[in-house]
């Protein structure tokens, strides 16, 4: 049960409308939570808060892209008369997978944002009043792609690892402060919008985690930051981590590459 006394009364979800940010709302709302649900897709949004008001929480809901120039006010001010005790950022899905050299320059910069620019000052907000009041909690939701460089991927990848080493900053900066920070690392997930995107889960030899899983995971280790890899993922991103493993995926890459344009 995750402790209210230490990152309640309410806790604010960025990406809350399905998914995983959708499972940490409803594991919230029945440890006694109330939550704000911040997404883009209205629709969903409202059909997520359906479900956790019946777990028993206060829920408010804001509508909004957190690409629009206006977005962060919106929500500090939406928030502005509750305290969060607990930011969860999930938003932050690569948006468009293309390859860097002749891709759309606009769009990857979407994805840097997304992941990286609109999360900072909220972090930054939230945090502050946490560790004003010396309790409360962050959870910066990752990716195992941050940890190497793949082609089609690298915007997102380098994002992904941007977050991981400002999570180990911010835990070192807030930890002592009564403040719990955690990067969050997901390997493959049964999210919808993956499904979406036309990946197929029931291929042989594909491992995916569900969704309530992970974010059950998250909640039981965030105390345990900086970084928390979800289980079955430690040893890929250990390989991920070292020089060989690297060497190895990133020659993968240039295969993928060689297949897609025909040569190098």
């Amino acid at each position: 049960m995750t402790d209210l006394t230490k990152y309640g009364p309410w806790a604010l979800i960025v990406g809350g409308s399905e998914g995983v940010g959708s499972a940490f709302a409803k594991q919230l709302a029945a440890d006694g939570f109330n939550i704000v649900l911040m997404a883009r897709n209205a629709e969903r949004l409202e059909a997520a808060a359906v479900d956790v008001r019946e777990a028993g929480a206060e829920v408010r809901t804001v509508a909004l892209d957190l690409l629009a120039d206006d977005a962060i006010d919106k929500l500090i001010a939406a928030t502005a008369d509750i305290e969060v005790g607990l930011l969860i950022l999930n938003a932050g899905a690569n948006t468009y997978g293309s390859e860097f050299v002749g891709g759309d320059l606009d769009k990857h910069l979407q994805v840097l944002d997304l992941n990286v620019t609109r999360q900072i000052p909220l972090v930054h907000h939230f945090a502050q009043a946490m560790v004003e009041r010396g309790r409360g909690g962050v959870i910066l939701v990752g990716s195992l792609s941050g940890y190497s460089g793949s082609d089609r991927e690298g915007i997102y990848a380098a994002s992904k690892a941007f977050s991981r080493i400002f999570a180990e900053g911010l835990w070192a900066e807030s930890k002592p402060r009564g403040v719990d920070v955690l990067h969050l690392v997901l390997g493959l997930t049964r999210t919808p919008a993956m499904a979406r995107k036309g990946l197929n889960f029931d291929i042989p030899g594909i491992s995916a985690s569900d969704p309530e899983a992970v974010a059950a995971e998250g909640l039981a280790h965030l105390a345990d930051g900086p970084v928390w890899i979800t289980e079955g993922n430690v040893e890929v991103a250990r390989a991920r981590s070292s020089a060989t493993g690297r060497d190895t995926l990133i020659l993968k890459s240039i295969e993928g590459i060689k297949k897609i344009v025909g040569k190098l």
